[in-house]
């Protein structure tokens, strides 16, 4: 499974014909999950009642990540790796905490995020 990040469902819903043509085939397979700080990111931003409907369309639809006491795993995971000092935010150390909970991988264009992964990985 799958945890989409922001990021990269932005550039699916702007038409980058490069997630365009990706994320569709995971989406059908039904390798995506959902997690509810990545649609709220995406709900701020929403611009008219037609990406509000497609957003929650997609959130509706998906399978969701268990988000039980997921903030305070977060904050845990933060602390312990030093995230907040590599300048990754809580949001970010949220998805790391769901994936690392349920074997999940992320998929996200955010530089910090990706390094935080790096960070994880590697010690």
């Amino acid at each position: 499974m799958i945890i989409v990040d922001t990021s990269v469902w932005i550039e699916y819903l702007k038409g980058n014909e490069q997630y365009r043509n990706v994320l569709p085939k995971y989406l059908k397979e039904k390798y995506v999950v959902a997690i509810s700080a990545v649609f709220g990111e995406l709900l701020q931003g929403v611009k008219n009642k037609r990406e509000h409907q497609i957003i929650m369309g997609f959130w509706e639809s998906l399978p969701k990540v268990n988000e039980e006491n997921l903030f305070i795993e977060a904050g845990k995971l933060s602390h312990e790796y030093k995230l907040y000092n590599a300048g990754v935010g809580l949001i970010d150390t949220y998805l790391l905490a769901a994936a690392l909970n349920n074997d999940y991988a992320v998929w996200s264009l955010d530089k910090k995020l990706n390094k935080a992964i790096d960070i994880i990985e590697n010690k």
